[in-house]
This record gives C-alpha cells, sequence and structure tokens, in this order.
C-alpha cells in the first residue's frame, strides 16, 4: 500500500499522508515515498502544494515501533539522512506550501508541517514537540523552525516542556498562521490564493531560502549528531520503557 498519496488539479499538487490506521506515523517507507512525491511536484506545473493527512489526524511523528527496531547504526544514519534531505527538499521546493493539520502533528510530523510556508490548523488540531518525554532532541530541523517562529529563548522552553498544545494556543504563540472549522475551509482559502500573484510569492520565497537554506542544513546536522548521543542514553531507554507499559518515566539524567 502506498504511504503517501498525490494528486494534481488545476496548479494545486495534494500530498497525503496514507497510514491512517497509525496516525500517519512515519516509518522508513512512507519518508522514501514522500521524498519521491516532493520531486515530483517539483518538477510538475503546480504552484500550491497542500499537504495534509488521511483519518483522524495529520502525523503522529516518528514511528515508535520502527525507532526501536534501528539497533544497525549505519540504518539509522540512513534514516536521518533521508529526513535531512526530505526537510531540505520542502523547505527549498519552488511552490507555495501549505500545510493543513487536523488532530495529532507530534513530534517529527510536527516539523515536517512547521517546514511549509503557511500552516493552518482546524480546531481539532494538537501540537507537540514531544521528544523530550522519551528522552531525545527535536529532529526534522525542529530546532531551527521553532527558534524562525519562536526565538530562542521560548524555543528551548518549548521544547523542553514537550506538551501538547490546542490550535488555538499554537496560534496565540506564532506556531500556526490561521485556524478553520473544517477541510472546506481550507479548500475556499487554496482558491483564494489562487488568485494572487503565485509566481511573485514564489520568489520572494526563493531569496528567503538562499538566505537561511545553510543554517537549516547546520540544525538538521547537528539534530542527526545531537539524536544519536540521545540514543544512547539511560534516560531514552527509560523513556521508551514507560511508553510501552503506559507510565509516567523516572529520568535520573543519565
Amino acid at each position: 500500500m502506498e504511504t503517501v498519496l498525490l494528486t494534481f488539479a488545476n496548479q494545486l499538487a495534494i500530498l497525503e499522508l496514507n497510514r491512517p490506521d497509525s496516525l500517519n506515523a512515519m516509518n522508513e517507507q512512507m519518508l522514501t515515498e514522500i521524498m519521491a512525491k516532493l520531486k515530483e511536484v517539483e518538477k510538475s506545473d503546480a504552484l500550491i502544494l497542500l499537504m495534509t493527512g488521511k483519518g483522524r489526524g495529520f502525523s503522529a511523528g516518528g514511528d515508535i515501533k520502527t525507532m526501536l527496531n534501528i539497533e544497525d547504526q549505519e540504518k539509522f544514519v540512513n534514516i536521518m539522512e533521508t529526513i535531512k534531505q526530505l526537510i531540505i527538499t520542502l523547505y527549498s521546493l519552488p511552490k507555495v506550501v501549505i500545510a493543513a493539520v487536523h488532530g495529532p502533528a507530534a513530534g517529527l510530523g510536527f516539523s515536517f508541517a512547521l517546514a511549509s510556508d503557511y500552516l493552518i490548523a482546524t480546531k481539532s488540531a494538537r501540537l507537540a514537540m514531544n521528544f523530550i518525554g522519551i528522552g531525545l532532541i527535536p529532529d526534522g530541523g525542529g530546532h531551527f523552525f521553532l527558534e524562525k517562529r519562536l526565538g530562542e529563548a521560548k524555543a528551548k522552553q518549548l521544547i523542553w516542556q514537550g506538551k501538547t498544545m490546542s490550535a488555538e494556543e499554537a496560534f496565540r504563540i506564532g506556531l500556526v498562521d490561521e485556524i478553520v472549522e473544517d477541510a472546506n475551509e481550507i479548500y475556499e482559502k487554496i482558491a483564494q490564493w489562487k488568485t494572487k500573484p503565485l509566481q511573485a510569492m514564489i520568489e520572494t520565497k526563493k531569496i528567503y531560502t538562499e538566505l537561511n537554506k545553510g543554517r537549516l542544513l547546520q540544525a538538521l546536522h547537528l539534530e542527526m549528531i545531537g539524536q544519536q548521543k540521545m540514543r544512547q542514553t539511560e534516560d531514552h531507554r527509560e523513556g521508551v520503557r514507560a511508553f510501552l507499559e503506559k507510565r509516567k518515566p523516572n529520568f535520573s539524567g543519565r
């Protein structure tokens, strides 16, 4: 089964994450397929890319079961490299990229949404940069995107808290650009965007991309190194045990 669906219509590309039974958690197959679909979008004549998720949520983040089974260090590095290439491709895409979030957008799924140009959330959205709960750090450029939107101090606080935010709270602090009632309203917004001078908007995006791409690449590299270190800690192992046992973790700082 395809884990990512891509359709085109009237200068609009729609990318849908398609693992609804697992809240669109991102496994190795999905990451690879997202990358391939983004390459298709890049070559197309679409000017707007809409990213959304099938089922009850946008994406619950990285697939925990997949990550638990990665003992091979080389495989872990390869997956992190895929994430790096995916995020830099999405950030640099010469299209207007809109993320439409409903239900959960957590961890890597939240980083993926933040890599868009405009983040729309329905009132059902629940957003969390929750890596801290299993003793890890944000990846997928999470550090970069949060600092861009919040500033360093508030970005650190949000990462360290790892709390789940409502759409309204995320909008209030600047992590969400607009709140809508439902998917129908999202498509109404896109119809409005199609009346704008999209080529000029994309040219502005290209300028900001060139100004910031190097720093995003650096953040993605540092996240890979940091995540490798965190995976070796006792706190990470305790966080995973607590997650599987559905209890509060007892972190020790080791």
